[in-house]
């Protein structure tokens, strides 16, 4: 399993929303963290800079996949987490 290691951006979106949809998110960030291949019709590269997303329902995790460590760098609503 990698090591996930949130950014402190990421974790006050985790805050900000819901309880229900903070543990749903993070149940799927540990899924993928156990596992890779089983999210991986939830994931894709990002244009224009590093990374990848992961998609939740309405909500993004931009993620960096970094070997053993698993970096959440930011979580938020499908419209806004890119800009």
């Amino acid at each position: 399993m990698k090591r996930i290691s949130y950014t402190k951006a990421a974790i006050r979106a985790l805050r900000r929303m819901p309880a229900n949809t903070a543990r749903r998110i993070q149940a799927r960030i540990e899924a993928y963290a156990r596992n890779p291949a089983s999210q991986s019709n939830n994931l894709k590269s990002l244009k224009g800079r590093e990374g990848i997303r992961l998609r939740v329902g309405d909500w993004r995790v931009i993620m960096d996949d970094q070997g053993n460590i698993l970096a959440i760098l930011d979580i938020g609503p499908r419209g806004g987490i890119y800009d």
